[in-house]
């Protein structure tokens, strides 16, 4: 990437009211763009940019070998699949939208927006991204199958209004704990042997999700920036640590759907005969 000489970037006192959510991010603030001037932030150095690029740089690569990945002649549920796939896009083309755009000319209006979007994306991911869990480990169970993934559906609706309308990173993080107890009782299903599902996938869905708490609180936190104001800016704080958490949450959840998504066409057959 060629860095271009950018605009006089602002400091936190100078920047709009709307974007002083980080007051340990002390300088780096783009001035308020148009849309073109904010495509032009993409090649200069600016507070934002490891966002953008830490999570622009996985959605292109998802956006195009994540479909190559899938065995799709092998899978014998394929909307599953494709709940997985926009599991896994969503969450990041919001967060790209909303750090390429947040500094806007349209102000606190267009902000709001942007932030809706990516929330949009991070509940796109908490609900659709557990769909293929749910159904393969009950996949024995038909009819409670069908009845746990519409309270997911429920419940996910419920997390969605909470997540838009909070007030704070820590309230939107707590948004979220319904679901996550959810996965984790699926996940006990399955380490107990109560629920079906490929033996390997179990480690990537905890590990999913290990690595999307510990990022959720590192934000939440403010860390390490807390501890040294101004010292990361530009690079390594806790946002952009947190993005990193998320990517590496995303492949584990691309491994252990891929897992049980194939484990499916195998064992089907004989969930049939033992229900």
């Amino acid at each position: 990437m060629v860095l271009l000489a950018g605009p006089q970037l602002l400091d936190w006192a100078s920047s709009p009211p709307h974007l002083q959510f980080n007051r340990y991010v002390l300088t780096g603030y783009r001035p308020a763009s148009p849309v073109r001037d904010c495509v032009r932030s993409l090649f200069y150095l600016h507070n934002e940019l490891l966002n953008i690029y830490s999570h622009g740089i996985p959605l292109l690569c998802f956006m195009v070998l994540l479909p190559l990945a899938i065995p799709w002649p092998q899978i014998s549920v394929p909307w599953l699949a494709v709940a997985h796939y926009l599991a896994c896009v969503s969450p990041q083309l919001g967060s790209v939208l909303y750090h390429l755009f947040m500094n806007h000319e349209g102000g606190a209006r267009v902000y709001r927006k942007l932030l809706t979007l990516d929330m949009c994306g991070v509940c796109m991911v908490n609900t659709l991204g557990a769909l293929p869990i749910i159904y393969v480990t009950l996949l024995c169970y038909p009819w409670l199958r069908a009845s746990a993934l519409l309270g997911y559906a429920l419940l996910s609706s419920y997390v969605t209004f909470s997540a838009l309308t909070a007030r704070s990173n820590l309230t939107r993080l707590r948004a979220f704990a319904g679901q996550a107890c959810v996965r984790s009782a699926f996940f006990l299903l399955r380490w107990r042997g109560l629920g079906s599902g490929s033996p390997s996938s179990l480690r990537h869905y905890v590990t999913m999700d290990a690595l999307a708490a510990l990022g959720g609180l590192i934000n939440v936190g403010r860390l390490p920036e807390r501890l040294r104001p101004g010292r990361f800016d530009y690079w390594l704080n806790s946002h952009q640590i947190m993005h990193v958490l998320v990517v590496g949450s995303l492949l584990c959840l691309h491994w252990g759907v891929l897992a049980d998504l194939t484990w499916i066409s195998n064992n089907v057959a004989a969930c049939q005969t033992h229900h």
